[in-house]
């Protein structure tokens, strides 16, 4: 390493250390502020983790001659009317009947749905064992990719290029099942 990025490295520690100290002293007056304006506090926890990045994100701008809450209050403020205009807009689409669409599209779309998962678990069938169990173990055992890697022997760049691969199989498998069927 370099004098140069060593001596970066160092600052940018330093920044992550001093960032960290203002942000902890001041998550529980964040937190109360941000759940003063928002209803839910899974909602109020959110908005606080996006408060954290967005003030890493801008903290060399932050002046330390000035009180850290305030400031991280400002953003946390930014946060909650995005996060409110968000659900708004959602809530508006609600109002003019989108559920109820969306439900009854999926309800439409329901047997070509099942159709094709019939055809997607025959072909997981087929594919060979190593290959169904890597799928097996990333999709439906929800195992990290860095245990699957681990355990075939592969880099976890090499998984993820296998898992591809076999998506690809998969998605040319159920395909050509479908045709048919819509002739």
């Amino acid at each position: 390493m370099s004098a140069d990025s060593q001596h970066r490295f160092e600052d940018t520690t330093a920044a992550q250390q001093q960032f960290l100290s203002l942000f902890l002293r001041s998550e529980r007056e964040v937190f109360r502020y941000v759940a003063a304006l928002v209803p839910n506090v899974a909602d109020a926890e959110d908005i606080v983790q996006q408060t954290a990045l967005a003030l890493w994100e801008k903290f060399e701008s932050y002046d330390p001659a000035l009180p850290f809450t305030p400031w991280a209050c400002r953003f946390a403020l930014n946060k909650a009317r995005q996060w409110i205009e968000r659900r708004q807009r959602w809530q508006a689409l609600l109002d003019h009947g989108l559920a109820e669409e969306l439900a009854r599209r999926r309800e439409e779309l329901q047997p070509e749905f099942d159709r094709r998962l019939r055809h997607l678990e025959d072909c997981l069938g087929r594919l060979p064992n190593e290959q169904r169990s890597l799928v097996e173990g990333y999709y439906y055992q929800r195992t990290d990719i860095d245990s699957l890697a681990e355990n075939s022997g592969r880099t976890v760049a090499a998984t993820y290029k296998m898992l591809q691969r076999i998506r690809q199989t998969l998605q040319r498998c159920v395909e050509i099942r479908v045709q048919p069927e819509a002739s």
